[in-house]
């Protein structure tokens, strides 16, 4: 059937093919280029993004040192064992005089958590610096999840001396 055509039709079949070639090339290479320019500018903020957090070592130091502490909950008996020996070292070095610390009974949360909340309850007598070097430095608690009852009155009698209530929380297994 080839044989039967003439020179002339059989170059306007290679023409013809040659663009219809050319015509999907155009296409999917028009597709690919601009798939390919959304890839480089979505790269392009992904590395703004990272410019932005990627600081020198001086600068990260510092803000690791804000950042609290945290770990990660273990059995009850040993939560319960290192959270009171961390929270009464807390204590003793604000210098607060307080009764033993009462662990109240775990709480389960709610939800699908496998976690309880165990508290400590703590009761004594301080002035109110040693008050707040407690609340600052309570971040360095590495098992204090947080605050459940915090509550100071002043004695009428002496005004330098307060009474502290307060009940920090941990997670336990």
């Amino acid at each position: 059937m080839i044989e039967k055509l003439s020179e002339r039709d059989k170059r306007a079949l290679k023409i013809g093919a040659v663009a219809a070639v050319a015509i999907l090339v155009f296409y999917f290479g028009a597709k690919w280029v601009g798939d390919w320019r959304e890839v480089r500018k979505s790269l392009a903020v992904k590395r703004a993004k990272l410019e932005v957090i990627n600081m020198d070592k001086a600068k990260r130091v510092g803000l690791l040192s804000i950042v609290p502490v945290f770990e990660m909950p273990q059995s009850e008996e040993k939560q319960k064992f290192l959270f009171r020996d961390k929270f009464n070292e807390q204590l003793k070095k604000a210098g607060i005089k307080s009764k033993p610390l009462q662990v109240l009974s775990p709480m389960k949360l709610k939800g699908q958590s496998e976690y309880k909340l165990l508290r400590l309850k703590c009761s004594g007598k301080c002035n109110f610096g040693q008050v707040l070097d407690l609340l600052a430095n309570l971040k360095d608690n590495p098992y204090l999840v947080g605050i459940e009852e915090f509550k100071i009155s002043c004695n009428p009698e002496k005004r330098k001396e307060f009474q502290l209530d307060l009940t920090v929380s941990t997670f336990v297994k």
